[in-house]
């Protein structure tokens, strides 16, 4: 069976870009891979399909392969993160921020079918594995959120808390009205209502 690969290092973009176009194309007949990536509207589908067709042409030079693209498919893409360029930026008050400008090293595998136009089976993939960081993974706030509604409730042991209840009294209300002759306050206590009439003397 054919199998050939192709590699880009040091690709201008960050992996995780990389991988939104490269599991477009993972499992897909050669031909299919190329017109996907030729309208994918993301800058990294240009790269991509420069190693793509460098693995195609790879898998053509060995020897005993058939020379007909309609057999290849796409067994397995992926991208790795390459170094990071450090640069900054200054900011106002006199500091700096960091600007990451981050590489990827592209890889993608194709292989022949054993006749033209075969369906794939479940061990003609490969599937992307990696292995765990040492330290621990940072969660994101998603996936928090999910964690807490899975965790159940905790039960609280011991007597029960009353609920208490609040009472709030009605304040009085003043409301004092200005005229040219007189003066009326208004006071209204426990719903009992005073009026209080001054007059002006004249000077």
């Amino acid at each position: 069976m054919i199998e050939a690969s192709a590699t880009a290092r040091y690709v201008k973009t960050s992996a995780q870009k990389a991988k939104l176009v490269l599991d477009l194309i993972r499992g897909s007949d050669v031909n299919h891979a190329l017109a996907t990536l030729h309208f994918a509207r993301k800058r990294v589908a240009r790269d991509i399909e420069k190693v793509l067709r460098s693995a195609v042409a790879n898998a053509q030079q060995k020897e005993g392969a058939s020379g007909d693209v309609d057999r290849l498919y796409v067994r397995s893409c992926y991208a790795d993160q390459g170094p990071t360029q450090k640069r900054i930026r200054p900011a106002a008050m006199g500091r700096a921020h960091r600007i990451l400008k981050r590489t990827t090293h592209l890889t993608v595998m194709v292989r022949e079918h054993l006749e033209p136009g075969a369906a794939l089976s479940a061990g003609d993939l490969e599937v992307e594995k990696r292995p765990a960081s040492a330290g621990t993974r940072r969660r994101s706030s998603a996936g928090k959120t999910a964690a807490r509604r899975r965790r159940p409730a905790k039960k609280v042991k011991g007597k029960k808390a009353k609920k208490t209840t609040r009472t709030v009294t009605p304040k009085s209300k003043t409301v004092t009205k200005k005229t040219a002759s007189t003066v009326s306050k208004v006071k209204s206590v426990t719903g009992v209502v005073k009026k209080k009439t001054v007059t002006k003397k004249k000077s």
